[in-house]
């Protein structure tokens, strides 16, 4: 088993900066959000690009949650430059399921295009490597019906349990492979999961998350989008390492709730701040945070969810200074210089 979490935090003699952000370095290279999630070279060539232009202290491939529902076969539309999204959710019946059993997903060209990113990403890149996978409680959605799953949940759990068992299954299987290729964190993704009563959290995806973290040796981090101070303590019986929360959640609060060895990750407003305010509001609003968090040391400084394409770079600059206490750089001659240093001479086989 590798380090946890917390012990990464503290073998830096400083706040880890690590914004999760895949889809605004198509700004740098001038890629459509489609040509990354279809192309191991484009997307890798982005995300090198958003390494040497901001020097996370870690970075994670796009997030995309379409990905192990599109390899068991469901339909997806693909738009060029917004998230993929599932069209039908097949699911009815225990037969239905049976329908998805001897598909291999390891098999499908879009869980290759992520693998070989994450391959390329622990190959040249110096920072911490992440990668995603869906929650089993969302892939149930994504199978049943947001809707549906939710309404099994009282009207039929023996189904949901059963399909619960197969998401399971999938996760794992693809969550194994990127740790094979080269992860030093996998993220599960379980927005689906942020609507469940903390009861139901517990038998409906908390559980399978166990199952799934158990089958880890790299760093497993549980990331729920929306409200979710009231699920906190079931999300820390899950065994992940980090919990990376939304925007909504206060901080310095929850903190109070959550084990030493776990590590809050978050949270600053992808949209209302990272997209809305000018950079020294940025500044000052991560300075906030930064100052809020300053006493407790399971805390990485990090965005609440996946950055838009449309988030300023200046902004994740401003962002980046912050986190590092460094003074704020507004004119782009200042850090576009940093990143053409950078790149000079730099080439991937």
């Amino acid at each position: 088993m590798a380090d946890r979490l917390i012990d990464i935090v503290r073998s830096y003699d400083r706040r880890l900066v690590i914004p999760l952000m895949g889809f605004p370095g198509t700004q740098l290279n001038g890629s459509s959000l489609k040509q990354n999630t279809f192309n191991w070279g484009t997307q890798f060539s982005t995300l090198f690009a958003l390494q040497r232009r901001f020097r996370p202290d870690g970075l994670f491939f796009f997030m995309d949650l379409s990905v192990e529902a599109s390899a068991l076969g469901l339909p997806v539309r693909f738009p060029l430059d917004e998230s993929p999204s599932v069209e039908q959710h097949p699911v009815r019946s225990k037969e239905d399921l049976m329908r998805f059993s001897t598909v291999d997903i390891l098999a499908d060209g879009r869980v290759a295009v992520y693998i070989e990113t994450m391959r390329l990403m622990a190959r040249y890149l110096d920072v911490l490597k992440g990668g995603y996978v869906i929650g089993p409680f969302s892939l149930a959605g994504l199978l049943l019906g947001a809707t549906e799953a939710a309404m099994a949940t009282v009207m039929d759990p023996q189904l949901l349990h059963a399909v619960l068992r197969f998401s399971s299954g999938v996760v794992s299987r693809y969550a194994r492979a990127l740790e094979r290729a080269g992860a030093d964190m996998i993220a599960i993704l379980e927005p689906t999961a942020s609507f469940l009563s903390p009861a139901q959290f517990r038998e409906f995806a908390g559980r399978y998350l166990q199952d799934i973290i158990s089958t880890l040796r790299t760093v497993p981090i549980l990331h729920v989008c929306g409200q979710t101070s009231n699920l906190i303590d079931a999300m820390v019986e899950t065994g992940a390492h980090g919990l990376s929360l939304d925007s909504m959640v206060d901080f310095p609060t929850v903190i109070k709730r959550v084990p030493e060895d776990v590590v809050l990750v978050g949270n600053l407003d992808t949209v209302q701040v990272m997209i809305e305010m000018a950079p020294n509001q940025v500044y000052r609003a991560t300075r906030n945070l930064v100052e809020a968090m300053q006493p407790y040391p399971n805390f990485i400084l990090s965005t609440a969810c996946d950055l838009p394409m449309e988030t300023p770079l200046e902004n994740i600059h401003a962002m980046m200074d912050a986190g590092r206490g460094n003074d704020l750089r507004i004119e782009e001659s200042e850090w576009a210089s940093e990143y053409d240093d950078a790149v000079a001479g730099v080439s991937v086989e």
